[in-house]
């Protein structure tokens, strides 16, 4: 099953930018798919990822697992966060050790969240 990372490439990391300059943002996605995508990994880049005073920021999802949001992150930091999704995809769960994460997933999340389930089916009330 496809992971997908998700890239903030709107993302300006607080910084004044030119006309024309390059978003921090996009610089990052960039850089990661330079830096080589895994398998089983799809990187899509997304307009915002609501985590503005955090920096630059990447989202991990697939269907089922738990989903992560990281920030903080320049494209210094590309290697990592493909090390980081292929980790993510490797686990049925999303549920990646904590030792086998890269330093930046440990220290640099902003938010987990759990995966959606389907919705039960709820047996008609008796009449």
């Amino acid at each position: 099953m496809t992971v997908t990372l998700h890239v903030c490439i709107t993302c300006r990391a607080g910084q004044t930018l030119g006309e024309g300059e390059t978003t921090p943002g996009k610089r990052l996605h960039g850089a990661i798919l330079e830096a080589g995508v895994p398998d089983g990994v799809s990187v899509v880049p997304v307009e915002c990822l609501s985590a503005c005073n955090q920096g630059c920021s990447v989202a991990l999802s697939a269907p089922g697992r738990w989903s992560y949001v990281y920030g903080r992150l320049s494209d210094a930091n590309a290697s990592d966060v493909v090390a980081g999704a292929a980790a993510y995809a490797a686990a049925s769960d999303g549920l990646v050790p904590w030792r086998s994460r890269p330093e930046i997933f440990r220290k640099q999340s902003l938010a987990r969240i759990p995966p959606i389930l389907p919705l039960a089916v709820v047996p008609e009330a008796a009449e």
